[in-house]
Order: structure tokens, then C-alpha cells, then sequence
């Protein structure tokens, strides 16, 4: 067997995989907190526990993500643009672009033919255009992040957000609504504002197929603001908040092979 750790800003993620490399033994996700380390390792006997694996018969373990140094059972870390690219390539084969919004940052992934990262743009100085900057959205209107979709989805005329900062946007937001702006154009608005970002971010054509992953890609509507923005189809990956762990779980192997 072989296990991925994505420790990830929201939320950390593992995945067990067979010595074949296709089979998925089992997974499981658990909240970030304070003490990484003790919730990694919590998570990743839970995970093995649900496979029905000893912890001997996991050869080797990668961890990816931002807290992925803080792992203390990883054998080896590697950065999560390589192994969200790898995760995404083994479920979409022919990906070319992958778009990742997580928790605290964002990212756009260009990918050679044979699945190799060519270039990477990445938004990782403000939480604006991050699944953060959703959380402070659905808080000030008073919604669960996943009421947000179906709200934006009512909307007909999506409000302009001018900022893309997130103190400014609540205090833009704050206008909005006191001026009777709708909250499901002020969704839309804001879905169609972090799209944007991505397009700004892509500074070239995204060559298709695009595949959106991370735990913004769980948020339905984002996937069609993304598409309207880029102007053409965007897929969001299978279990899109596990594809990093996945990719990690199967460069572990590859290293093992390696030997």
C-alpha cells in the first residue's frame, strides 16, 4: 500500500492506494486545527483502520500541502502543484489545465501531453478569490457555503464587485445590501468575481480540457462562472478536495518503484 497526506490550509486529506496504483483502499478528510501533527496522525490510522491495513504494509508515505513539513510519518514531502497535476491526470487522462481553489489560495496548472506541470500561476499572498474569501461572503449574508450555489443560481443580474480584497469586498458587500442589492446577485457577482481572477491569473488561452479541482470546485455554480469567464467547458474533477492526497498517494508509489 501506499498513502498521500495532503495537510492542506482547511482541511487535511489521505488516500491509500493499492500496489496497482489504481485501486483506492480508503480515504478520509478531517478539519485543519492547532496541532496538525496529532490530527494527521489520527486521520491516517482512521484511514487505515477503514481499509483494514497494518501499518506495516504501507511501503512508503508522501505528504503534500501547506503544513505537509509538519507531517511526521511522511517519508518525504512534495509541493502540491505536482501532486494535485498527477492526482488530476490519473482520474482525466487528457487534462491540459487544471484550475485548484482551495482554502487560502489559488492556482492555475499548465500541463505538457505526457501530464508533466509546463508553468503554474499562483494567488497565495490574499485570501481574495480563495475559498476564504466565499467563507466571508456566506457569513455576512448570513448563509452556509453550501447554500451559496443555489442562491447564486436565483440571480438575473449579478451585482459588480469592484474589489477583490477581502476587508474591502465585506465593506463593498455591506454597501450592497444596505442599498437592497439582492443577496443572490451579490453571490453571482462574487462567483463571477473570483472567475475573473482565474482568467487574469491564465494570462494566455487555458488550453482545454480544463479540469477544476480543490474544494471550491464542491461549490455548484463556481464551475459555470469559471466556464462563462474562460469561454469554454470546464469539468470538475472527480472528489475534487481529494485529488492532491491521491496524486501524493501515487508518487509515493512511483518512488518506491523507483528503488
Amino acid at each position: 500500500m501506499y498513502a498521500g497526506i495532503d495537510a492542506g490550509s482547511r482541511a487535511i486529506k489521505v488516500v491509500l492506494i493499492g500496489d496497482d496504483g489504481f485501486e483506492i483502499i480508503a480515504q478520509g478528510q478531517v478539519d485543519q486545527g492547532v496541532e496538525q501533527d496529532q490530527l494527521a496522525c489520527r486521520l491516517f490510522e482512521q484511514v487505515l483502520a477503514d481499509g483494514g491495513v497494518c501499518r506495516s504494509d504501507v511501503r512508503r508515505i508522501v505528504a503534500t500541502g501547506y503544513g505537509r513539513n509538519a507531517i511526521p510519518m511522511a517519508d518525504t514531502t512534495i509541493t502540491e502543484i505536482t501532486c494535485h497535476a498527477v492526482g488530476v491526470r490519473h482520474l482525466v487522462p487528457d487534462v491540459m489545465t487544471v484550475i485548484d481553489i482551495g482554502g487560502q489560495d489559488s492556482k492555475l496548472m499548465r500541463l505538457d501531453r505526457n501530464g508533466k506541470v509546463r508553468d503554474f500561476a499562483m494567488n497565495d499572498r490574499c485570501a481574495a478569490g480563495t475559498g476564504r474569501f466565499l467563507e466571508v461572503v456566506a457569513d455576512q449574508l448570513g448563509l452556509s457555503l453550501g447554500d451559496l450555489g443555489p442562491m447564486a443560481a436565483l440571480s438575473r443580474s449579478p451585482a459588480a464587485i469592484s474589489s477583490m480584497c477581502v476587508v474591502f469586498a465585506e465593506t463593498e458587500i455591506i454597501g450592497l445590501l444596505a442599498g437592497g442589492r439582492a443577496r443572490e446577485d451579490i453571490v453571482a457577482g462574487v462567483q463571477t468575481a473570483i472567475a475573473s481572477r482565474i482568467v487574469a491569473m491564465a494570462g494566455r488561452n487555458a488550453e482545454s480540457p480544463i479540469v477544476f479541482t480543490g474544494g471550491v470546485a464542491r461549490i455548484s455554480g463556481m464551475e459555470t462562472a469559471l466556464q462563462t469567464a474562460l469561454g469554454r467547458p470546464v469539468a470538475i474533477s472527480p472528489e475534487p478536495q481529494m485529488t492532491g492526497a491521491l496524486g501524493a498517494a501515487l508518487l509515493a508509489r512511483r518512488q518506491h518503484d523507483s528503488y
